[in-house]
C-alpha cells in the first residue's frame, strides 16, 4: 500500500511525506522504497513543549 501511494505522489507532482515514523527500521524502509520525507516521533519529540 505504500509503495502505491509514493508511485501516486511521484505520478501527481507531489511531495509525499510520511507521518507517524517511530522506529529507525520504519524510516530505512520508506527510504528503500523512495520516501524522502518522514516526520514523527523518531525525529521530533513534543520534550520541548511540555508545560
Amino acid at each position: 500500500m505504500v509503495s502505491a501511494i509514493l508511485a501516486m505522489g511521484r505520478t501527481l507532482g507531489l511531495e509525499v511525506i510520511a507521518e507517524g515514523v517511530e522506529h529507525p527500521q520504519q524510516a530505512e524502509i520508506l527510504r528503500s522504497l523512495g520516501c524522502e520525507q518522514i516526520q514523527g516521533y523518531l525525529v521530533s519529540t513534543d520534550e520541548h513543549n511540555v508545560l
